[in-house]
């Protein structure tokens, strides 16, 4: 099939392009026509983005043709990777579109919020599917400065404009270290044509000079744009913008981070260490932004502070090679975040009853005996499944991935994440509803068990498939060195630790060092006071500016 079918992708971000340019001509408030073309813009984009999903099927892999000169223009790289994202995008576009519509219906402005949606939108559309460099770094680029505009759309509020500016400002970080990645890299090669980059680096063995310095670039920039730490400040702050803003960027434009590193991962697989820097400050980052998460009593900031340990743990997963996996989470995690958000109403009643759960956490030796026993069933079934998929499918992308030692630490940190909910299931719902607090409940360890054995089972197979379905776009998991292993070690003990302490201390929130420590944890260890200096968050209103 003709390459000239991969255009197909720019039916998506015209449509909403379009749509952009009609909200800028009914800037007021229940604007008629901005309305309709918004909304049909982003049904157009979905049934582009299901399109090139069956050309895809049909053909293969395929980049369009250059327009421009020189490597410098518009091109687009149809793949599964870009068809994952724009589908993703375009889903989540559908649902923020239509829920804008009601959510500021009587805005006076609410045309141009509209437009700004749009633009935003097209924007992430064009960044996915990025077939040259150049594309890439200004939809990289675009695409943050839409979101600006959305973010600052009430000027008036003060919070929403400081945390605008920290945003502005990690964001040109973000900019200045991806040119400056890209700019190498395609000296390296040669080119400015992702495919070709991504294909010649696929097939070497060492990295030439220069590509390893832009590999460690790219982590950078994606730790940044994913608000890792110590850049995250600005992320659990930008909850006094309209609510369809926190679903977009919490559901969409925050994965840009993971999917430039899944994008180059094959590049990064040539110079390890960023790899292992990816693990070290995601890991650090996941475990940050969860024990913060649990000390916030607003719920909008306890689902951002879920989001900055979402992104590490994403971050982690691409550490340790695990890109197909990664893809599967961006993906799961998108779509949670943007019903999270938009629900979040809803949401004060579910969060009350997990917490009065807490309250009723089990001995400490029962959180081991449940948590190593369900550890031992997942390593245990690990293995197994490891064996019988490397027998059935040897020297197959599934079989590779499935075998390899960093799936199987994953994999416990699960376990961990799984114990953690279950250990308050079962028999002590009816005590808490009935008020006995001072009950200790007992341990389901039947049911843990058996969950987790299930969860095991089908991580490994999700995990198995997503190999499976992007082997020709990402690579398998590297082969462990010693600091791989070092790393993954690292990562799963710091996850046991940080467990036992999810489940242990909440049924001591009432003890004076709790209390004190909850403080410190609530205003993130302070690790964001020089961030809000950097942006003027201490100055007085009257001489901040927008």
């Amino acid at each position: 099939m003709t390459p000239m079918v991969a255009f197909l992708l720019f039916v998506a971000p015209a449509a909403l392009l379009v749509a952009a340019f009609v909200a800028r001509t009914e800037p007021g408030m229940r604007p008629r026509h901005a309305l309709a073309a918004a909304g049909l813009a982003s049904l157009v984009a979905l049934a582009a983005a299901l399109a090139c999903a069956v050309v895809l099927a049909i053909s293969g892999p395929l980049t369009s043709p250059l327009i421009g000169a020189g490597g410098i223009g518009l091109s687009l790289r149809l793949d599964a990777l870009s068809v994952t994202m724009l589908t993703l995008v375009a889903t989540v576009g559908v649902v923020v579109v239509r829920f804008s519509a009601t959510y500021l219906d009587g805005d006076a402005r609410q045309g141009l919020f509209m437009g700004r949606l749009c633009l935003t939108l097209a924007a992430v559309m064009l960044l996915v599917t990025s077939g040259n460099t150049v594309q890439l770094a200004m939809a990289w680029i675009a695409t943050s400065l839409a979101l600006h505009g959305l973010l600052v759309f009430y000027a008036d509020r003060r919070r929403a404009v400081i945390a605008a500016r920290k945003k502005f400002i990690a964001a040109r970080l973000g900019d200045v270290l991806l040119i400056g990645a890209l700019v190498p890299l395609t000296l390296a090669f040669g080119t400015t044509d992702i495919a070709t980059i991504l294909g010649e680096a696929a097939r070497m063995e060492a990295a030439p000079a220069g590509v390893g310095f832009a590999a460690v670039l790219i982590a950078l920039a994606a730790l940044v744009k994913s608000a890792a730490f110590p850049t995250h400040g600005w992320l659990p702050e930008v909850m006094d913008t309209p609510t369809p803003v926190s679903a977009l960027l919490h559901a969409g434009i925050i994965n840009a981070g993971g999917f430039l590193v899944i994008r180059f991962a094959d590049v990064l697989m040539l110079f390890t260490p960023s790899l292992h820097l990816l693990a070290i400050v995601g890991g650090f980052t996941a475990l940050f932004g969860a024990v913060v998460m649990l000390t916030q009593t607003s719920v909008k900031v306890s689902l951002a502070w879920s989001t900055v340990a979402q992104m590490g743990f994403m971050l982690l997963q691409c550490g340790l090679g695990l890109f197909a996996l990664a893809t599967l989470h961006l993906v799961a995690h998108s779509l949670y975040k943007a019903h999270a958000f938009l629900s979040a109403g809803s949401a004060a009643e579910t969060v009350g009853e997990t917490r009065a759960l807490a309250r009723l956490s089990p001995a400490p030796g029962r959180i081991a005996l449940a948590g190593g026993l369900a550890l031992a069933v997942a390593v245990a079934l690990s293995f197994g499944f490891s064996a019988l998929l490397g027998a059935i499918f040897a020297d197959t992308a599934a079989g590779t991935a499935a075998a390899s030692p960093q799936a199987i630490a994953l994999g416990a940190i699960l376990v961990f994440g799984l114990t953690l909910m279950l250990v308050h299931a079962g028999p002590q719902d009816a005590e808490v509803a009935a008020g006995d607090a001072a009950t200790v409940p007992s341990l389901p360890l039947g049911r843990l068990l058996a969950v987790s054995a299930a969860v095991t089972l089908a991580y490994l197979a999700l995990h198995a498939l997503a190999q499976t379905l992007y082997a020709g776009v990402l690579p398998p998991p590297p082969a462990a060195d010693a600091a791989g292993i070092a790393v993954m070690l690292l990562a799963v003990v710091s996850f046991g630790v940080v467990t036992v302490f999810q489940m242990v201390e909440p049924a001591r929130a009432a003890s004076p060092a709790w209390r004190a420590a909850r403080v410190h944890l609530a205003n993130g260890l302070y690790v964001n006071t020089l961030f809000n200096r950097l942006a003027g968050a201490y100055t007085a209103p009257g001489h901040s500016k927008a």
